[in-house]
């Protein structure tokens, strides 16, 4: 009397290795990849990055951008050119922190916060200084400009004993009506711009197909040895 392999009475069947599954798979997926056209790449790349870069916009949270300004004057009897150079020079240093130690307390926000979000601008022509500033909110964005622009104004006047040069508020930010971030719209376009620029990259390296079919070029025989002269044959015969 034998015994049966298995408890219920079937025979055992053979499992398929796991590695002839996977190199199935992906000869199934390398042959519908080959028979797609070939432009496919270039559409894929501009969809996936339109789809990308319109998420982005439509995620990311409105950033609003608001400005104040303030202008170096001379003291009586100071050269006015004077002045665009402290100009440029306090330009600098409105970023430090001895300036934005002052304006965190009018701004209510920390001071690392104004070092990430202000950004300051001078020109090379007149004794100005902008005071640009960006948040998430847009009465936030005015409050931390002339924030900062209180801030350094006050700075300068604490020096102007040496420098002979202050500052004085030229003009108060102002509340923006919209978003300075880019919108969704503008975001998937340049997304979509650089899904195709890819797209048609990958164009340019993907290997070409021999072509199939009556327009395949035929190949070409290689050469044939020469035949040996007849009165060499006939001696040997």
């Amino acid at each position: 009397m034998t015994e049966n392999s298995t408890h219920d009475g079937k025979a055992p069947t053979a499992r398929r290795p796991a590695g002839a599954a996977r190199t199935r798979l992906a000869s199934r997926i390398g042959a519908r990849a080959g028979s797609l056209p070939p432009w496919s790449p270039l559409v894929a790349g501009v969809l996936v990055g339109a789809l990308a870069g319109g998420g982005y916009g439509l995620l990311r949270a409105p950033q609003y951008t608001a400005t104040s300004y303030v202008v170096a004057v001379p003291a009586k009897g100071t050269d006015p050119a004077s002045a665009l150079g402290y100009a440029q020079a306090y330009g600098r240093v409105a970023t430090q922190l001895a300036v934005l130690g002052d304006a965190q307390v009018w701004a209510g926000v920390p001071a690392a916060t104004l070092r990430e979000s202000v950004r300051t601008a001078t020109s090379p022509d007149a004794p100005m200084v902008a005071v640009t500033a960006t948040a998430a909110r847009p009465d936030l964005a005015a409050d931390m400009a002339d924030a900062v622009a209180r801030a350094l104004t006050r700075h300068a006047a604490a020096t102007k004993g040496a420098t002979r040069v202050g500052l004085r508020p030229f003009a108060r930010a102002v509340e923006p009506a919209g978003p300075s971030s880019p919108p969704a719209g503008l975001t998937g376009l340049v997304g979509a711009s650089a899904g195709g620029l890819l797209g048609a990259l990958g164009l340019l390296v993907r290997p070409r197909r021999a072509p199939d079919g009556p327009g395949r070029p035929a190949a070409v025989p290689g050469p044939s040895p020469a035949p040996a002269p007849a009165a060499e044959a006939y001696g040997r015969s």
